[in-house]
């Protein structure tokens, strides 16, 4: 007898790339000599994945919308899980029905096969380095991921769908010219770095900055040096001593890194800085991490030309560069972040959207203009 394949036809497609990728990246972090690795789902255990998770999506339960993440793991392969006493059918109706139990972040539900067909095991927060898991963010879009095999608190991921529109991240987006090292980091997936280096914490500001959904601008700028002020209306409302606080986090030795209390010190930190983009205008940190500076109106500095010219990419498969106008790419929150990146070349502006978008703006010397980087897909 045949086995009833998907009905939500991106799960068919998307699945043999979410295959290759998942063996690629498992080659690579077995030459880096990680060994402890999560096992592999194969391509009908994907697609079954995914089509579950789709048309739970589309299902609310007492007028909510459900939010879930499913992770591809024995129970025996989990740390910090609870395990049913039976396990649940991978169906929307009981996926839906759980999910007001899940949502929290960092809750997964524990997937894996019961004879032919995957069943839900119970929940985990701790998931081993590979683990594919697949999210459901809100109605109709999923994120496909896997956790990374570096010290980011970040997955890595590989696609989101957006009903029948299927997002692939463009690993080899790193190597456009002049790409930030912000950029870099979310796409290198192979790359080891220090636990929570700086680049690390302007990604966990990134998504917290996102997750606040309020919008906001966040300017890094040189330390020792106050040329940005000249992008700035005068006076700046709430300019502050440099607040050290995440710089003070960072200068911890590994030991510290190590334990519980200094993650739940850093994230507290992190969502602390977040919180101050919330407030109307820009706010500014320099590249130790102090803050200088929240609620500013940024202006064109004087005697500098308008920007009118951004060249504007998304680290997604067919995705082509695109040179536009800057008005082009959002309200005054982004037309004034490029222009501060025109006239302060040697900063970098990180900008919300409310509708979830989020842009990376960095000075290009090949291109000679400002680059817009659009990076929500790695932030979901």
């Amino acid at each position: 007898m045949k086995t009833k394949g998907p009905t939500y036809p991106a799960a068919r497609v998307v699945a043999p790339i979410v295959a290759e990728q998942l063996l690629e990246h498992l080659e690579a972090l077995r030459r880096r000599g990680l060994d402890e690795l999560a096992p592999q789902p194969v391509l009908g255990q994907i697609e079954a994945l995914i089509d579950a998770a789709f048309w739970a999506s589309l299902r609310k339960e007492e007028g909510h919308d459900p939010k879930i993440s499913l992770a591809f793991l024995p129970p025996d392969g989990a740390g910090h899980s609870m395990v049913f006493h039976k396990p649940l059918p991978l169906s929307p109706e009981p996926l839906a029905r759980l999910a007001p139990a899940v949502e929290r972040a960092g809750i997964h539900l524990g997937v894996w096969p019961d004879g032919a067909k995957l069943r839900v095991w119970g929940t985990t927060r701790s998931v081993p380095n590979l683990t594919f898991v697949l999210e459901v963010v809100e109605p109709g879009v999923l994120v496909l991921k896997y956790r990374r095999g570096d010290e980011l608190d970040k997955f890595g991921t590989i696609a989101v769908l957006r009903g029948d529109r299927i997002e692939v991240v463009d690993e080899t987006a790193v190597s456009l010219p002049d790409c930030p090292q912000l950029l870099s980091t979310l796409l290198g997936f192979g790359v080891p770095l220090p636990a929570a280096g700086p680049t690390d914490v302007l990604i966990q500001l990134a998504v917290s900055m996102r997750a606040h959904g309020r919008g906001g601008s966040l300017l890094v700028v040189p330390a020792g040096r106050d040329a940005w002020r000249d992008s700035a209306l005068q006076p700046i409302p709430y300019r502050v001593t440099p607040f050290a606080d995440l710089a003070e986090l960072l200068r911890a030795d590994e030991a510290e890194r190590a334990r519980p209390a200094w993650r739940e010190a850093l994230r507290r930190s992190v969502d602390a800085v977040a919180g101050l983009t919330a407030v109307d205008g820009a706010t500014v940190v320099n590249e130790r991490h102090e803050v200088l500076a929240f609620g500013v109106k940024l202006v064109r500095k004087r005697g500098s030309e308008r920007v009118e010219r951004v060249t504007v990419t998304a680290p997604v498969l067919g995705n082509a560069p695109e040179v536009v106008d800057p008005s082009r790419l959002g309200g005054t929150r982004h037309l004034s972040a490029a222009q501060f990146v025109h006239d302060q070349r040697d900063a970098l502006a990180l900008v919300a959207s409310q509708d979830g978008r989020f842009t990376v703006f960095a000075w290009s010397p090949c291109e000679d203009m400002v680059h817009a980087h659009r990076v929500e897909t790695l932030l979901m």
